[in-house]
């Protein structure tokens, strides 16, 4: 056989593989005792049908076709080898010359791994915020516990903005109840414009016991953009009353004894989530950094792959939500056309991470052992809550162990890189990675709840340097397992299922396999939200979720609840 390669693109070529007739015998041969189990000639024990009859038959042309048709995978395998070349998905192939007892000759056009020329990541700068503490963010979190030790008490008085109402609601619509549109013994903070236009309005003034009506545009349901005429009734009327920011409050929210006591124990939980804000931000904008001095020609079918899995991964989302593309939409106050970009860019933001950080991996000969494989597949059986026996068949069955041993892979590389660059803050001091791994321990402990419940974090062993290395599901809740696992990172491809991805040097793309999309989902990945980064946080984000704060602050402060009784 003889082989040859055509560069067409940065990131596509053309096989060109010639096989001397008597290199494919061997699968005529195959076809013709294949043929002869599947025919039924009488006179004949099926398997025992002589090649002659088989053409006498069918014809030798259809022997020869199913030939050709089992030996092209395996001489396109061998040409792949030889040229050593990197292919990404399937091939489209074309036979150009064939007949029978001459030479078959055909091209194979496919998508390959472009040459990623790398920069020098070693002290490669990278900024995060400052992780100080300023009085006026304790003194919010202090009112934000003020607010969930408040209580309530009945007032005989009109509803003013920000009272607390009992109320009953009835909706219809052209003299028709309006499906669910009934409510009673409501809770609802005057103002807070939270349920229905209108609402706040017509219950300024209102007294106990007295009823009103109003109209409202409905904006979700069957009965969306129609006017209903509201029926509202005020059962009750009471006011939120706080505690005093004192010392006899601090036992009470709190295990400690002065208020000095508790705004020091706030100031230390805040700086210490801070700290973890710049173990993901130093992981957020290494990576940024590393992509931006990183040209690398994108595949245009992985691109493209990439991007239906995301349509198609987003349409679930909505569905599962119960809301319309359109109303999505119009929530956000967006256009169709800037959904469709949006998930372009992170499509191609996507790929061009996976492709940079699988060269960093080939660089750094960055390996997996047995181990690792086998952490990472119990970490996702469980996370997808399936048998993990199971969950190893599928990943068999569907092609995907090769994709999940590149996300491993990448998680190692993006390490190695975060380890190498240098880390300060706003201020210019240095930020030690290797620290901030206690400090997500202490989190976890301080809390007092179970791995699961937050975040996962993992704690890396690597060159004796231990380093945070955050991840978010890629698919579904994780579910950790001991804070202390030191065996591997992983890196999580945006939008679960987006890979068609080099898995380290064998083909990808498992096209067309159910479930799989030649990507580095597996069973069970539900996988973020669009516009997320490629790699994915699991520390607490509280940059972007309050509510992260929020459960670190809550931590041993019992009767904590987010509505006063």
């Amino acid at each position: 056989m003889k082989s040859a390669v055509e560069t067409l693109t940065p990131t596509r070529v053309r096989l060109t593989v010639e096989v001397p007739f008597d290199e494919l015998k061997p699968s005529v041969d195959a076809a013709y005792r294949k043929m002869a189990k599947q025919v039924r000639i009488q006179g004949f024990r099926p398997g025992k049908v002589p090649p002659r009859i088989i053409d006498q038959r069918i014809g030798r042309g259809a022997v020869i076709e199913e030939a050709v048709q089992a030996a092209i995978p395996r001489f396109y395998g061998d040409a792949v080898r030889d040229t050593e070349v990197s292919p990404l998905g399937h091939p489209e192939v074309d036979v150009t010359t064939f007949d029978d007892g001459v030479e078959l000759v055909f091209t194979a056009e496919v998508d390959v791994r472009p040459k990623v020329e790398l920069p020098a990541y070693d002290g490669l700068p990278v900024t995060v915020d400052d992780a100080e503490v300023d009085d006026d963010a304790v003194d919010e979190q202090l009112a934000s516990l003020r607010d969930r030790f408040s209580t309530l008490t009945a007032v005989d008085r009109p509803t003013e903005q920000g009272d607390f109402v009992s109320i009953d609601l009835s909706a219809t619509a052209d003299g028709e109840p309006v499906p669910d549109g009934e409510a009673t013994g409501l809770s609802y903070e005057v103002g807070s414009d939270s349920l229905l236009p209108g609402l706040d309005d017509a219950l300024v003034g209102m007294t106990e016991g007295e009823a009103r009506s109003f109209n409202s545009e409905l904006v979700a349901g069957e009965y969306a953009g129609r006017t209903a005429q509201v029926a509202v009734t005020v059962r009750s009327v009471k006011v939120k009353q706080l505690p005093e920011l004192d010392d006899e409050f601090a036992p009470t929210a709190s295990e400690f004894d002065t208020l000095a006591e508790l705004r020091a124990d706030v100031r230390a939980r805040l700086q210490r989530v801070r700290r973890m804000e710049q173990g993901v931000q130093a992981r957020d904008n290494m990576l940024a950094a590393l992509l931006a001095a990183t040209e690398v020609p994108l595949p245009d079918s992985i691109v493209t792959t990439e991007r239906e899995w995301r349509r198609r991964a987003f349409a679930d989302q909505l569905k599962q939500a119960g809301i319309s593309r359109e109303d999505y939409l119009s929530t956000g106050g967006r256009t169709s056309d800037d959904l469709d970009a949006e998930i372009e860019r992170s499509a191609r933001s996507a790929v061009h991470a996976q492709l940079v950080l699988d060269a960093v991996a080939d660089a750094e000969e960055v390996g997996i052992d047995d181990a690792e494989l086998t952490n990472q597949i119990v970490r996702r059986a469980q996370r997808a809550g399936v048998p993990v026996d199971d969950y190893a068949q599928q990943l068999v069955r569907d092609g995907q162990l090769g994709s999940l041993m590149a996300d491993i892979r990448r998680g190692k590389a993006l390490v190695l890189v975060l380890q190498a660059a240098t880390i300060t803050d706003s201020s210019g001091r240095p930020v030690d990675l290797a620290a901030l791994a206690d400090e997500a321990l202490g989190v976890v402990e301080a809390i007092g709840q179970d791995d699961d419940e937050l975040d996962e974090v993992d704690i890396l062993d690597s060159d004796d340097e231990e380093l945070i290395v955050v991840e978010e599901d890629v698919v579904g809740a994780d579910v950790a397992d001991d804070a202390d696992d030191t065996s591997e990172s992983i890196v999580e491809a945006v939008l679960p299922g987006t890979d068609e991805d080099p898995a380290a040097g064998e083909p990808v793309v498992e096209a067309e396999v159910p479930g799989t999309d030649g990507s580095s989902r597996q069973p069970g990945d539900d996988g973020p939200d669009i516009g997320e980064s490629t790699v994915e946080a699991v520390l607490p984000d509280t940059q972007d979720d309050p509510g992260a704060v929020d459960a670190v602050l809550e931590a041993e402060l019992p009767g904590a609840g987010s509505t006063p009784a």
